[in-house]
């Protein structure tokens, strides 16, 4: 298994999480809770562990374009992990400002997922070998692990 498809695995997930957060009731609160906890983690370890493992050496091989998708897509984790995620945070489940905060959430983290599956991957595919692709999976995942991911 390569990291592209950790990745894209990961992605999938998350957003089938976040379009059953979209689609809870307002009188769903224990529930809104508990799904969003599991997207918080997911979210969190996802993007961190890219962060640290992934983009890196992307970053450092990566051309002129490489770069620019590399940028944008640091600047939408930044939004997620310093707007989004902590607005959930700090809502209360059961209200509309929680369901609008997920609902934003939903589509920041769908064009992201897109994005990096439409720009990075491919340019990964040649960037890196096959073996290089299988490696960062491993570094990926034991980056997580360690990290209580």
């Amino acid at each position: 298994m390569t990291i592209i498809d950790t990745l894209k695995a990961e992605h999938k997930e998350v957003l089938a999480l976040l379009k059953q957060l979209d689609e809870s009731t307002d009188r769903a609160e224990k529930g809104r809770a508990m799904l969003f906890a599991e997207i918080d983690k997911a979210l969190t370890g996802h993007a961190k562990g890219e962060e640290a493992i992934v983009y890196p050496p992307y970053a450092a091989r990566g051309d002129k374009d490489d770069l620019k998708s590399h940028a944008e897509a640091q600047v939408e984790h930044k939004a997620v992990e310093e707007v989004a995620l902590p607005t959930l945070r700090s809502a209360d489940p059961g209200t509309r400002e929680f369901a609008g905060a997920a609902k934003v959430l939903l589509e920041f983290v769908d064009h992201h997922a897109k994005e990096e599956e439409k720009t990075i991957f491919p340019a990964m595919k040649k960037l890196f070998t096959k073996e290089e692709l299988e490696q960062l999976d491993v570094d990926y995942k034991a980056w997580k692990k360690s990290h209580g991911f």
